[in-house]
């Protein structure tokens, strides 16, 4: 069953849903996450501390709207328009992420926290 979460961004709360997976679960166990922001097109991603491996969710193919981990960073990444690798109009990744959870508020809302310094992770 999916894990509900409240992403919070200079005082904006936005929920969002982590998957039932293995990865998803220990992201679920060390919350609250309160991390610095980078930014990488329209994509935040920062630092968990989780050491993970790809599973069977990897993937370059994803969609605005989609939070993934990314192996080399620890970090997750919460796509929400284009990035520097897209060709169209869905974010690409560096390389493949586990696709941990999902927005449930609408991704363009992050356009508007470019540029915030932090964020935090919270179980609903």
């Amino acid at each position: 069953m999916p894990e509900q979460i409240k992403i919070i961004i200079d005082g904006k709360e936005l929920k969002a849903e982590l998957f039932d997976t293995e990865c998803s679960r220990k992201i679920a166990d060390v919350l609250p996450i309160e991390s610095e922001i980078n930014e990488w097109g329209d994509e935040f991603y920062f630092s968990i501390g989780i050491k993970m491996s790809l599973d069977s969710t990897a993937t370059r193919k994803v969609k605005a709207g989609d939070i993934g981990y990314w192996p080399p960073g620890e970090a997750l990444a919460i796509f929400f328009g284009k990035t520097p690798l897209s060709t169209g109009q869905d974010p690409v990744p560096a390389s493949e992420v586990n696709i941990v959870g999902r927005l449930i508020d609408s991704p363009s809302i992050f356009k508007s926290l470019k540029g915030a310094k932090k964020i935090r992770i919270e179980k609903e």
